[in-house]
C-alpha cells in the first residue's frame, strides 16, 4: 500500500528544471474561473429578482470565460514542457483535490456559453460531468487506498464532493430531456460524501495545528456543500422544501463563523492566488440565498441575499485587481 510520503512529492523546481515552463502555475488557478462564473449566476438572478442591471452578470461571465481560455492555454503549455511537475501536483494529497477545479468550471461554463451557442454549452457539460465522474472515482479510491495524516485533510478534499454536486445545475439550459437520473446522480454523491469529509475536516481543525495563514481562505470552502448542494437539490426537485431550507439555514450559521475567521487576513499574510479558493464558496452562498429570497419573498430574506452578493461581489474585485496587478508586475510566480 503506498504511503502518504509517497504522494507527496513536491513539483519540480524550475531552477533545476528549466525545460519545465510555467511549473509554478498551480491548477488551484481555475479557482478564479469557478468564482467569476458562480458571481455571474448571482447577478443574473439578481437582475431577475431586484432589477439590477443585467450587463454586469454578462461583463463577469465574458471575463471567466476569458479567464478558463488564457488558463487552459497556460496549463497546456505547463503539461507540455514538463508533464512530471503536473504528475507531481496531482500525486499531492492536498493539491491534487484541485484538479477538480478546470472539471468544475466546464460544468458551470454553459451559464455563459448557453447565450453564444448551445452546441458549445452542452459540450462544455457534457466533457465536465463526464470527467467529474471519472475524477471523483479516481479521488475516492486514493482516500481509501492511502494512507494519510490528520495534518493532510484539508478544505479542498471537499471539492471532488462540490464538483458533483455541480452536475446538476446547468441541466435545465440544455434543453435535454431524460437527464433527471443523471441529476440526482450528482446531487446524492456530493451532498453523500460531504458528510464524512466535513466530520474529517472539521476533527483536523480542532486537533491539528492550525492552517498556515496563506491557506485559511481556503476554509470558505466549507460553505460550498451547503450552497452548492441547496442549489443543486433544488435543481434537480424541482422545489425547496424543508430539506433544501435546512441546507441554506446551516448555510447561514457557518458563513459568519467562517468570515470571523478570515477578517484578519490581510495583516497576516500577503496576497496568494490560493485566495481564489474562497471566491466560488462566496459565490454560490450569494446564489443560494438570492434563490431563497425569491421563494420567501420577505425582506429580510432579501437583505440578507442582497448583503452577500455584496459581500461576494467585493472581495472577489479585490482578488482579480490584485491578480491582475500582480500579473502586470511579473509577479505571478510570487503570488503561486
Amino acid at each position: 500500500m503506498q504511503t502518504a510520503d509517497s504522494v507527496a512529492a513536491p513539483a519540480p523546481k524550475p531552477a533545476t528544471a528549466p525545460s519545465t515552463t510555467l511549473a509554478y502555475l498551480p491548477v488551484g488557478m481555475f479557482g478564479s474561473v469557478m468564482g467569476l462564473t458562480g458571481l455571474s449566476i448571482a447577478w443574473h438572478l439578481a437582475h431577475q429578482h431586484f432589477g439590477l442591471p443585467a450587463w454586469i452578470g454578462q461583463a463577469i461571465g465574458a471575463l471567466a470565460l476569458l479567464d478558463f481560455i488564457v488558463l487552459a492555454i497556460a496549463y497546456a503549455v505547463k503539461a507540455a514542457s514538463g508533464f512530471s511537475a503536473v504528475k507531481a501536483e496531482f500525486a499531492n494529497p492536498v493539491a491534487g483535490n484541485l484538479f477538480g477545479t478546470p472539471l468544475i468550471s466546464l460544468l458551470l461554463l454553459p451559464f455563459v456559453l448557453v447565450d453564444v451557442s448551445l452546441d458549445l454549452a452542452r459540450l462544455s457539460w457534457v466533457l465536465g460531468a463526464a470527467l467529474m465522474t471519472v475524477f471523483g472515482w479516481v479521488i475516492v479510491i486514493r482516500w481509501i487506498t492511502v494512507r494519510h495524516t490528520g495534518a493532510q485533510i484539508a478544505p479542498t478534499w471537499i471539492v471532488p464532493v462540490v464538483g458533483m454536486l455541480d452536475v446538476p445545475l446547468a441541466v435545465p439550459l440544455l434543453q435535454w430531456d431524460g437527464l433527471h437520473g443523471v441529476m440526482m446522480f450528482g446531487t446524492a454523491v456530493g451532498l453523500f460524501f460531504a458528510l464524512p469529509i466535513l466530520t474529517m475536516l472539521l476533527t483536523r481543525l480542532a486537533m491539528e495545528d492550525p492552517l498556515p495563514a496563506p491557506l485559511q481562505p481556503a476554509l470558505l470552502i466549507v460553505l460550498a456543500p451547503f450552497a452548492v448542494g441547496f442549489s443543486a437539490y433544488v435543481t434537480t426537485t424541482g422545489h425547496i422544501d424543508g430539506f433544501a431550507e435546512g441546507l441554506y439555514m446551516v448555510m447561514l450559521f457557518v458563513l459568519p463563523i467562517l468570515l470571523g475567521r478570515l477578517r484578519h487576513l490581510p495583516r497576516c499574510s500577503p496576497f496568494r492566488v490560493s485566495w481564489w479558493a474562497a471566491s466560488f464558496p462566496l459565490a454560490a452562498t450569494a446564489v443560494a440565498a438570492l434563490k431563497y429570497a425569491d421563494y420567501a419573498k420577505h425582506p429580510v430574506t432579501d437583505a440578507i441575499a442582497a448583503v452577500i452578493l455584496a459581500l461576494a461581489s467585493l472581495i472577489i474585485a479585490v482578488f482579480v485587481v490584485q491578480t491582475l496587478g500582480g500579473v502586470a508586475r511579473g509577479k505571478l510566480r510570487e503570488l503561486s
